[in-house]
């Protein structure tokens, strides 16, 4: 990010000692203070978002999920939430991008190869960063594929951040690394941004092309579950092709 600054470089400019500030790197120091962190952002030029995530690194234990071997769950509110957004494609998925759940739109405009229940069971569960990578009906999905590849990255880097103790999604990122090529290379360039809202041109093998965009957000006290919205401009054809889907589903 900063061609030739080398450690001592870096800490000399973030008025730290060398050896604090590897202690720092090494997780050795969980009690760093604010103007410290600023300080290293501001010599390594982070972006707003890539702040918050080296305060999440330097700061694990107050954002560690207490539970990291245990299945996510639904509140059966949240599955009621999606049963009445109707035609409007929407899944939840957790913190390790598991899809938790989906309504029958969402299943049919992002996964329509799988069983509709596969949420249901945690050994079946659908992961969204999985599909991205090695899933080939997904990869034929996304004409932007390697937009979407780059952001699932940067995503689930994020969260990686945020639950350092996620055995499950630990597990995730070596699985990936190891039966992907381009996982490797994006997870190695250290890329980090929420996903909360994008828009994407899809080829859907029933309606044709289409563009949707995204917006995701996060359930209040559902330690880390977001709920994914799908929808196209009004009056456009791509309203018209997500109708179609809809006609569809309603048929089947």
């Amino acid at each position: 990010r900063v061609p030739g600054l080398r450690r001592e470089e870096l800490a000399q400019l973030a008025g730290v000692s060398a050896g604090y500030y590897t202690r720092l790197e090494q997780g050795r120091s969980p009690n760093a203070s604010d103007a410290v962190l600023t300080a290293i952002a501001r010599v390594l030029r982070l972006d707003g978002e890539e702040r918050d995530h080296l305060f999440a690194l330097a700061r694990p234990m107050i954002v560690a999920n207490k539970n990291p071997a245990q299945p996510e769950r639904l509140r059966p509110q949240a599955l009621s939430m999606l049963s009445a957004l109707g035609d409007v494609p929407a899944l939840i998925v957790g913190r390790s991008a598991d899809i938790l759940a989906w309504n029958p739109m969402a299943h049919a405009l992002l996964a329509g190869h799988l069983d509709f229940d596969a949420p249901d069971d945690p050994s079946r569960r659908p992961n969204s960063a999985r599909l991205v990578f090695l899933d080939e009906h997904t990869r034929e999905l996304y004409a932007d594929w390697w937009d979407k590849a780059r952001d699932t990255v940067a995503d689930l880097r994020r969260t990686a951040a945020l639950y350092p103790d996620d055995r499950h999604l630990a597990e995730l990122v070596g699985e990936l690394t190891m039966n992907s090529e381009e996982f490797a290379a994006l997870w190695s360039a250290h890329l980090v941004r929420p996903c909360g809202f994008y828009t994407r041109r899809m080829r859907h093998p029933l309606v044709g092309s289409f563009t949707l965009s995204n917006e995701t957000l996060n359930l209040p006290g559902d330690d880390g579950q977001r709920l994914a919205l799908f929808h196209a401009a009004p009056g456009s054809p791509d309203e018209s092709a997500l109708k179609l889907l809809a006609d569809l589903v309603a048929d089947t």
